[in-house]
């Protein structure tokens, strides 16, 4: 009987809701982008017409396909084709290593990849050549071969039966790697699907989307592409971001909604010709992937307007464990602006001890959550999923407090905390003292190792275009801000920091550069 009802209860899939969008919306504009417009329509056919190629390639369900690419239209097209077909997908990151991305595909146990010629052909070339999986396939004509594009041109677009078990897996995320080798994070449907819903439900859309992809489809910015689909909407598609093209494409196109990290809304607020654009259209942007200092925020919000939300998630509970909606970017209310908001209906969340008890309110503990939001587990990582899921809840990492009215407040990941004689230093509060400098633009705090104090508070500070600080007057500035314990030991000061293909501050560069160098930094 039990299992009866699973049958019959079932649950939607991906494919599913991808095709539900194409029947819902036929002659809409789902896509902008690489000279490309495609409709709805154009776009269900065109994902046949790809599934249908990669099955003649010998591809099967629940086989697994990796991806290699930017954000083009193709590339969507591929994306969904692998749906349809029912493959596990995995995104290979665009700034990874040749090591690294053979590291992933190897334990992935990777059938096919699939590769972006325009922008991959040398790494695409020397994963071939290392044959290391059966398929390496270009979507143009390349010399890794014949592109796909032309090949789908001469398929049936037919419609294809999809898959309706929300058990089977449909995409794994690899974690970035800071602490060891990356880890294979198995999502079944139901992850997927829950976030999709999540996100339908929360955030405050658009009626009639105008969705600017600015950011790596592969990556946050691609988990928005369905829901836009299923609202109707239209997704534009940046290949590479830059300030004066963003503000330019917001003009051009009425671009009501997207997603940014706070780099991205930095460059825009420092951004001398910003006030010569219109931006009137935007109606929301969500922003998330790192810590915003609150003083920045504001600044974004009296610059740009009252359009912004926040998101928080990690890959192991995408995008949705809590939000911080536009309603609360109050400046009435200013302690929210260091807040990732209250708790997405579906969730549980517990900040919890060393020993799995919860903590009082108000104390700093780490965020755990539980619901049908959460992995399945790592991929060939049993000891990993012990260590994740202890006590039966999602460790996330996360050091977090709650106050009495339900926000939460990110500390700082746990692997990031500094201890300093033997004091613990969270370094997003000192980032945040540090953003309220007058001659600080930017900056990354961290532990560096230390005879004396164990670990040392290092600041490296990118300052604002023609202003001068000296270190004395930083570490001062923090000393009447925050106390002596967070104050930093020494300041460094550098031209840019490292940055991440997804426009995060790069801290595990920053670190092997400074940890490399720690005995000429000790004073």
């Amino acid at each position: 009987m039990r299992q009866q009802l699973r049958t019959i209860h079932g649950g939607s899939t991906v494919a599913q809701l991808y095709i539900s969008a194409f029947k819902n919306h036929p002659d809409k504009l789902a896509i902008v982008g690489n000279n490309v417009q495609l409709t709805y329509r154009e776009l269900e056919q065109k994902s046949y017409q790809f599934a249908r190629l990669l099955k003649e390639k010998g591809l099967q369900r629940q086989d697994t396909i990796a991806f290699l690419v930017g954000n083009r239209a193709e590339a969507i097209v591929g994306i969904i084709a692998a749906q349809i077909l029912g493959l596990k997908s995995v995104s290979l990151h665009p700034m990874a290593s040749e090591d690294d991305h053979c590291f992933v595909l190897e334990d992935a146990s990777v059938k096919a990849l699939i590769v972006d010629s325009s922008r991959f052909t040398e790494r695409g070339l020397a994963i071939k050549n290392r044959a290391l999986i059966p398929l390496v396939l270009s979507l143009d004509d390349s010399e890794i071969g014949p592109g796909l594009i032309d090949q789908v041109a001469l398929i049936s677009a037919e419609e294809i039966s999809v898959g309706d078990d929300p058990t089977e897996i449909t995409k794994l995320s690899y974690t970035g790697g800071t602490t060891g080798r990356s880890k294979g994070i198995l999502h079944s449907h139901r992850t997927v699907v829950t976030m999709i819903v999540y996100m339908l439900a929360t955030y405050e859309w658009p009626e009639q989307i105008r969705y600017l992809v600015t950011t790596p489809i592969s990556h946050a910015a691609g988990g928005l592409l369905l829901p836009t689909f299923l609202r109707g909407g239209t997704v534009y598609l940046m290949e590479k971001y830059d300030t004066p093209n963003f503000l330019r494409m917001v003009q051009e196109h009425a671009i009501n909604f997207s997603f940014l990290v706070p780099t991205q809304i930095y460059g825009l607020i420092d951004y001398e010709d910003q006030k010569a654009y219109d931006l009137s259209s935007l109606e929301l942007i969500l922003y998330g992937a790192s810590p915003i200092a609150p003083s920045r925020l504001q600044q974004a919000i009296q610059k740009i307007g009252p359009v912004f939300g926040q998101l928080y998630g990690q890959a192991e509970a995408p995008m949705k464990i809590t939000y911080l909606s536009k309603q609360d970017h109050d400046s009435s209310r200013p302690h929210l602006f260091r807040s990732c908001g209250k708790v997405v209906a579906g969730n549980q969340v517990k900040l919890l001890d060393q020993d799995c008890k919860e903590v009082p309110l108000g104390e700093i503990g780490e965020l755990c959550v539980r619901g049908p939001l959460i992995m399945e587990g790592y991929l060939n990582r049993p000891d990993e999923n012990e260590k994740v899921f202890k006590g039966d809840w999602l460790h996330t990492g996360d050091m977090a407090r709650k106050d009495a009215e339900g926000y939460f407040y990110i500390v700082d990941r746990v692997k990031d905390m500094i201890i300093t004689g033997g004091f613990n230093v969270y370094p997003s509060e000192v980032e945040n003292c540090l953003a309220n400098h007058p001659s600080v633009a930017m900056s990354a705090v961290i532990g560096v190792p230390d005879e004396k104090w164990g670990e040392k508070v290092t600041a490296v500070v990118v300052l604002k275009p023609g202003v001068h600080a000296t270190e004395a007057e930083v570490i001062q500035y923090v000393t009447e801000q925050k106390g002596v314990v967070n104050a930093p030991k020494s300041v460094l000061f550098e031209i840019e920091l490292p940055l991440t293909a997804l426009g995060k501050i790069d801290k595990k560069t920053i670190r092997t550069k400074y940890w490399t160098g720690s005995e000429r930094q000790v004073g």
